[in-house]
């Protein structure tokens, strides 16, 4: 038996892909791996079961993160990503879903239309592009209708998007190379050179979710890590404190750091006057590492919290816009930018 349609808001990150049903809210959330056999080309798992075996593979078969940096890095395999996800939310209809799907505000016309199509050729009947730092905004709740502004910092897994929002649209915006994944990567590099052990992604993840922080905690705490010695190939253990991960992510977050800053120096007087009151929203999930928000709020001298379920916000945020498909341009924004909201 067929079932009617939906129209789906799809967060796709370097990390995860979040959908959003019409009526029914986040419906799937899947971690952005594909792992595909090398001899055929098939796929043989997509997701969390695609994802658990990273690092575990034997030789044939290879796991792909298609996503980098926010924008497709591997064509193909984004499209099998989002074939597969659309399948599992919708099954299989008479009628294509009409799909919103979140781009960097900083993205290309080339890597606009890569995505459009992507989406088209995975089973979706209509694309409309949405820049992420406004879904991001609109999924925490922001009021962005009103001349005031408000700032979002989006700190997904490849990629931070941040934006000045004001009057349903976004008034200033930089996107830089910067997200969980450039932690991992510290923690893994920090590891290989301090202890002679070289670790996973997942393990480098598990340690920054567990012990991770970018002030000092009252307490101090550690974790027991394995991994492979470099120089006898064997496992080995070794214990990782949070005191030396405040250390080693104190180069990457000062990237974060300047370019808020930078946003600031390039956004209108009045509306970074109204930041003093209405302050700064982190959202995805790297917002989420401890002591984030207060080192930005002592960096800036502006407010600064985590909003609500981070990790969802900007598929909320493309959720929501299903209603205004009407007033919204399909195809890349940077030829025709959409008409904004006005009853948002």
């Amino acid at each position: 038996m067929y079932r009617f349609s939906y129209d789906l808001g799809i967060d796709l990150g370097t990390a995860n892909v979040l959908v959003y049903s019409e009526g029914k809210g986040i419906v799937l959330r899947e971690p952005a791996v594909v792992a595909v056999d090398k001899n055929d080309g098939k796929v043989i798992a997509v997701g969390s079961a695609a994802r658990s075996m990273m690092g575990r593979t034997p030789g044939n078969v290879e796991t792909v993160r298609p996503l980098r940096t926010g924008v497709i890095s591997d064509y193909d395999m984004t499209q099998r990503l989002l074939s597969a996800c659309i399948r599992k939310v919708i099954g299989y209809t008479l009628v294509k879903p009409r799909v919103v799907v979140n781009v960097p505000s900083a993205i290309t016309e080339v890597e606009e239309r890569a995505v459009i199509q992507a989406a088209m050729e995975a089973g979706a009947r209509r694309v409309y592009l949405i820049e992420e730092p406004l879904a991001a905004a609109l999924g925490a709740q922001l009021d962005i209708a009103g001349p005031s502004g408000s700032m979002v910092v989006d700190v997904g897994g490849g990629l931070t998007d941040l934006a000045v929002v004001s009057m349903n649209g976004v008034a200033a915006s930089s996107s830089i190379s910067f997200g969980g994944d450039t932690f991992d990567e510290a923690i893994i590099a920090f590891v290989r050179r301090h202890h002679g052990i070289l670790i996973g992604e997942n393990t480098a993840e598990e340690i920054k979710i567990a012990i991770g922080c970018v002030t000092e905690r009252e307490d101090d705490r550690s974790m027991q890590v394995k991994g492979r010695d470099l120089k006898t190939g064997l496992p080995r253990e070794v214990t990782v404190s949070s005191a030396d991960l405040l250390e080693v992510f104190k180069r990457p977050v000062r990237v974060l750091m300047d370019e808020i800053l930078s946003l600031l120096e390039k956004t209108a007087p009045e509306l970074v006057a109204d930041l003093s009151k209405n302050g700064i929203v982190l959202t995805g999930g790297g917002s989420q590492l401890r002591g984030l928000a207060e080192l930005i709020t002592q960096r800036t001298e502006l407010p600064c919290r985590v909003a609500e379920d981070p990790d969802t916000c900007v598929a909320v945020g493309c959720g929501k816009s299903l209603q205004w498909l009407h007033t919204m341009q399909e195809g890349p924004i940077n030829l025709a930018r959409r008409k904004i909201m006005r009853d948002v």
